[in-house]
């Protein structure tokens, strides 16, 4: 007795039914791996943790949609769903849910709230005015009439220049590295850290009613690029460039604990990781992130144009409540702005 050969339709079956029943077991796979990688961070998977959790969601989404066109089934869908949950979770873009409701910075002076004046700051990676060929953002930040300005990849002629446009001569300033930090208040101390090479800058403000806070302003060591992870030394780059951001920022905090323990404090800049990296752990316990707590937009601060990271970020201790903050477009980095407004404590 002679079988037949599968005829077209059937095989197109046997195919779509396999194919289907793949990608569902890839995007299955992807997802838990991901869960893995987001949720405990190890230093091993830094290469993969670098892409915005999003990014893995959307790969995801195509396996399970794929999967769905080729078997409607139930389960494609129900991955579908899992995924779109993770990332709806997962994704740092997606906290601005929380703060439904509140507003954003308006430009010009901060104003009051709760009967108090509030404190504007504003951080912006400058790119030394180098941006498009030469650009000078002083009047963008004017704009904001901020009372605290954390400056980095500036020089030490820019950061005068912009203290200057601010505040007309009445303000103060300090440079430290290729960091600048420029007040309407008086600074009363400068905390540098010994020896050199870091770019880590800590001040303390005085307001004119005589209160004190600190302000530490970060460039931590520039992100690891390479994103070709079917190589070893991709992985190995991101581990040793996330230990180094690990160390910067532990001795900016011991610094601050020695020099500064229980004081009101301001810390931003640029951290050159997302709010998913284990560096931002070592804040947890003593500050909050101003966007997390009242950010509305989109929050990513890099690259300028269509930005994916949001490595720009202000934080502060328990001594003020952030009221307003938005990511800030200018044309004149290849960085926005961060702008927030911070409620002292009374």
């Amino acid at each position: 007795m002679q079988t037949r050969p599968l005829s077209g339709p059937m095989k197109s079956s046997r195919f779509r039914r396999r194919a289907g029943w793949l990608l569902i077991g890839l995007s299955l796979l992807l997802h838990l791996f991901t869960l893995y990688a987001y949720s405990r961070q190890p230093d091993e998977l830094a290469a993969f943790t670098v892409i915005p959790i999003w990014a893995w969601g959307g790969v995801g989404l195509i396996f399970s949609i794929v999967a769905f066109w080729f078997l409607r089934a139930p389960l494609s869908l129900v991955v579908t769903g899992v995924w779109a949950m993770t990332i709806l979770l997962g994704a740092d873009e997606a906290r601005v849910i929380a703060n439904v409701g509140k507003s954003a910075p308006l430009p010009g002076p901060a104003g009051m709230a709760e009967g108090r004046r509030l404190l504007r700051v504003l951080t912006l990676n400058c790119n030394y005015f180098n941006y498009s060929g030469g650009s000078d953002p002083a009047a963008d930040i004017r704009r904001w009439a901020p009372d605290v300005v954390l400056l980095q990849e500036a020089l030490p002629q820019q950061v005068r220049h912009v203290a200057d446009l601010l505040y007309q001569g009445e303000g103060d300033y300090r440079l430290y590295a290729t960091n600048g930090i420029v007040t309407r208040w008086s600074i009363r101390r400068e905390v540098n850290p010994q020896p050199g090479g870091l770019r880590v800058q800590q001040v303390t403000i005085r307001k004119p009613d005589g209160s004190e806070f600190e302000v530490v302003n970060l460039h931590l060591s520039s992100a690891a690029t390479d994103l070709r992870l079917w190589r070893s030394d991709c992985w190995k780059t991101h581990r040793a460039n996330r230990q180094v951001r690990l160390k910067e920022l532990g001795i900016a905090l011991s610094i601050l604990t020695d020099t500064a323990p229980g004081k009101p404090v301001i810390l931003g800049g640029d951290f050159n990781a997302p709010p998913s990296d284990p560096t931002h752990g070592l804040l947890k316990a003593d500050f909050d992130d101003a966007f997390s707590s009242a950010g509305t937009g989109w929050g990513n601060t890099y690259q300028r144009r269509i930005p994916i990271h949001r490595i720009d970020q202000i934080h502060h201790s328990r001594h003020f409540k952030t009221i307003h903050c938005a990511a800030v477009t200018t044309r004149r980095s290849d960085h926005r702005m961060v702008v927030a407004d911070l409620l002292p404590a009374p």
